[in-house]
């Protein structure tokens, strides 16, 4: 039978998707629902003194209008939203209700909740309520939260959340920078950004007539760990809550958070005995769904004479936004074990301060923590290049951990041990595909000929850290859950097999790539194979989607599971075919007894008789089906090499992004086809950071560009034609050798295309820009101007 994993094949999910059948939760419609319209603050910090209803509830289909304090003493919560992610002990979390008491601390909190029969009833009624607000001094950026001029929640003295350091061996690190031959400093800005997912967020809570149980459809990202969360936030048991994620357009970590709008329509129906739902608007987005980034860094780095690094210093201050999400602290601290990156660096710093701002909070988005690291130390190491006097191509290779050179579990100096690596081919096979050598070539013909529009070539070599696990390695860090992932296998009488995956897929391809691993073990066909997902109900066990993990944790477990259904019916056919167990062999879907042809016996044969169990060996229980729960021993490092090729218009600042090269290294495939998908979608979230996208804040606290008119997300029309290619370095982490690769085109994009921008404007003598490189900023960059 030919192999199935490891060849391109069409997502199985596609047809539904692309044909309407596929059901959002938008789509999904309940007899007597009501439509929550939320009543938002105007202001990023104010104090409530008065909040008047009786205008919203005296409108036609209006069920009722709830504010802060009303909800709370009608007992719908017995805990704040959650913080999974307690960063230190002495961390400061202010309490964050899924409505404001008596103080709003960012534009779009939600202050009362208006209950009617129509979508557009309750959004009418919720401009009927009367809300007298005291405007409070708001804290609308990082420097603002350091001055501590004023602070973001009157209850607290001070802005400050956290101190996190990482510095394995201060002493090394301070010797590192004191004999070193260069230094490079670089501070740089992650401004904040709007997550954009196809499908907006949205709810739906349908009580059971009798019982107390409630049935949450949600475009989540995390439904298990949704259960877990909302049954600690209100005491209603676990046993009575079924999350379902059914199609979700997209995540990227904006939904993967305890959003008020839940815990809101959960605890409403059930209070209510009707359903109760909510979807967000786009321009609500803004303020209602989590940002991603924030980030002030400073990356210092200390070399010999040869350009060879011996020291790495950074800190970060990290805007925290209003409150702390599910993991909001931990996000930067996801990233502060890359930032020497794929290099050897003897001795290492990281120390970041968390602060609180009256702004819209931050949590997750594509990469959480590693885009933000890798730009940092990529960044660096063009300055790096610059200072020595190489190229930054060979910057990066006197640098590589192992010279290069492929490894296995490496130790660096941020206590990780990197699975595997082998760096110099993955640069080459960059250089090679992207015509470095005549690039450069053309990048000084323009030179010479003081062409307007002149060319800069940026490399990014990353590598990142996904497969969140092991679950031990996460306590270590105060995280809040494990990282293990669950999966069953199971016959079923006519041949055919179920996967329960505990994995949650929202555009991913998870019902592709499960099939295909089950396909090729088991040796069926991949359209015999059905994937169960995304309902508590029928999965009742699992972690989740996000950072990476659902391939390198999930999919090993389903592969995990069919060795174990192998086992087992190797017991039944050695017993029925009268043999050893260890004289059979498996192969395409067939039990056959070494040196004996034409003894055989098919897998689905087996499983039938499993399922009659009219002949098994004693003592065995009936049915062909197997679980798994799977913990890592490490973390998977995936890599690769991303050249950009940036062409920018002195005369007006424009820049275009006119080819992109990215070779990446994930290990082995699962499918090829999917993988450069994934890739292709990252590079264009990342080049967006670098390019087109920025939330951005007056002084007030109100965002300026909350809508799509304002906020630009690129589309096909502004990206080149994407070129990818792959190296193949197996993980020691599991045994299908796979790495991540959904986050992998965003780690490495931001900073490839601003190392280009820098390197077109080096003869002005432009060393950074911040992102997003606008027109503007590149042309005050060019003309002496601030950047």
């Amino acid at each position: 039978m030919t192999a199935v994993v490891g060849t391109p094949r069409l997502r199985k999910e596609d047809p539904k998707l692309l044909t309407g059948e596929g059901k959002y939760v938008d789509d999904i419609q309940v007899a007597g629902q009501l439509w929550m319209g939320m009543v938002r603050s105007p202001y990023a910090h104010a104090r409530i003194n008065s909040i008047d209803t009786s205008a919203a509830e005296a409108a036609d289909g209006v069920a009722g209008v709830y504010t802060g304090p009303q909800l709370a003493e009608m007992g719908l919560w017995i805990a704040p939203l959650p913080c999974a992610w307690p960063v230190t002990d002495d961390m400061v979390n202010p309490e964050h209700y899924p409505t404001a008491m008596d103080e709003v601390h960012h534009v779009g909190e939600i202050v009362a909740v208006v209950l009617a029969d129509s979508r557009y009833g309750a959004a009418d009624a919720a401009e009927l309520v009367d809300v007298d607000y005291e405007p409070l001094d708001a804290v609308a950026s990082i420097a603002a939260a350091r001055d501590g001029s004023a602070t973001a929640h009157s209850a607290h003295e001070t802005n400050k959340a956290y101190h996190w350091p990482l510095i394995p061996d201060p002493d090394a690190l301070e010797a590192a920078f004191a004999n070193a031959t260069h230094t490079v400093t670089g501070e740089f800005v992650q401004q904040r950004l709007i997550p954009a997912a196809m499908e907006p967020r949205g709810v739906l809570a349908v009580p059971s007539p009798m019982g107390g149980d409630v049935t949450l459809y949600s475009s989540t990202q995390v439904p298990h760990i949704l259960k877990v969360m909302i049954a600690a936030t209100t005491g209603i048991s676990e046993a009575k809550l079924r999350i379902v994620a059914p199609a979700v357009g997209g995540g990227f970590g904006a939904k993967l958070n305890v959003n008020p709008d839940e815990i809101l329509a959960v605890t409403l129906a059930n209070k209510l005995g009707r359903a109760v739902r909510w979807t967000e608007t786009r321009s609500e987005a803004a303020f209602s769904t989590h940002q991603g980034r924030g980030q002030l860094q400073k990356i210092e780095l200390a070399a010999d004479a040869d350009g060879k690094i011996t020291g790495c210093r950074v800190h970060v201050d990290a805007d925290m936004g209003a409150y702390m999400m599910l993991i909001t602290p931990g996000v930067p601290l996801l990233g502060s074990f890359l930032y020497t990156g794929v290099y050897d660096v003897p001795a290492f710093g990281f120390t970041c301060d968390g602060y609180f701002t009256n702004l819209t909070p931050t949590d997750a988005y594509r990469g959480a923590g590693r885009p933000e690291a890798s730009y940092a130390i990529e960044r660096a190491m063009d300055l790096l290049a610059l200072e020595v006097g190489v190229g930054p191509d060979e910057i990066r290779r006197r640098n590589y951990l192992g010279g290069g050179d492929h490894f296995t579990d490496m130790e660096t100096a941020s206590t990780l041990v990197f699975d595997s690596g082998h760096y110099s081919p993955n640069l080459d096979a960059a250089l090679e595909m992207s015509d470095y050598a005549g690039l450069r070539a053309e990048q000084q013909r323009r030179r010479d000929a003081g062409d307007a529009k002149q060319l800069g070539i940026g490399l990014c070599t990353y590598v990142e850290i996904c497969g969140l696990a092991p679950s031990r390695a996460l306590a270590g860090l105060n995280y809040g859950a494990g990282g293990w992932e669950h999966a069953m296998v199971r016959f079923l009488p006519t041949g055919k097999v179920e996967v329960v995956s505990g994995s949650t897929p929202h555009g991913q391809g998870h019902e592709t790539s499960w099939s295909m691993i089950v396909a090729d073990k088991l040796g069926i066909d991949p359209d015999d194979v059905t994937v169960l997902h995304s309902d508590t109900a029928i999965s009742p066990l699992g972690l989740d989607t996000y950072g990476s993990r659902s391939l390198s944790v999930g999919g090993v477990a389903i592969s995990m599971a069919c060795d174990k259904v192998i086992d087992k019916a190797k017991q039944i056919a050695a017993h029925q075919m009268e043999a050893n167990p260890d004289d059979l062999d498996f192969a395409g879907g067939t039990f056959s007894v070494k040196g004996q042809p034409g003894a055989e016996l098919p897998i689905q044969a087996i499983a039938f008789g499993a399922f009659t169990a009219h002949d098994l060996p004693d003592g065995m229980e009936p049915n062909l089906q197997e679980q798994v729960t799977f913990d890592p021993p490490n973390f998977a490092f995936p890599f690769g090499t991303h050249v950009a090729v940036t062409e920018v218009d002195t005369e007006t600042g424009e820049v275009e992004l006119i080819d992109y090269i990215a070779i990446d290294d994930c290990g082995n495939q699962i499918n090829p086809l999917i993988v450069e998908g994934q890739v292709h979608g990252g590079i264009v979230q990342g080049v967006a950071q670098a390019l087109y996208e920025g939330a951005s804040y007056d002084d007030a606290g109100n965002c300026r560009n909350p809508s799509l008119m304002d906020y630009l997300v690129p589309s096909a029309m502004e990206m080149p034609n994407i070129k990818t290619g792959f190296t193949t370095t197996p993980s020691t982490s599991n045994p299908l050798g796979v790495k991540g690769v959904g986050e992998a085109g965003t780690i490495g994009s931001a900073a490839a295309v601003v190392n280009a921008i820098c390197d077109a404007l080096s003869p002005y003598g432009v060393t950074d820009l911040e992102m997003p490189a606008t027109p503007q900023r590149v042309w005050n960059a060019i003309n002496g101007g601030a950047s």
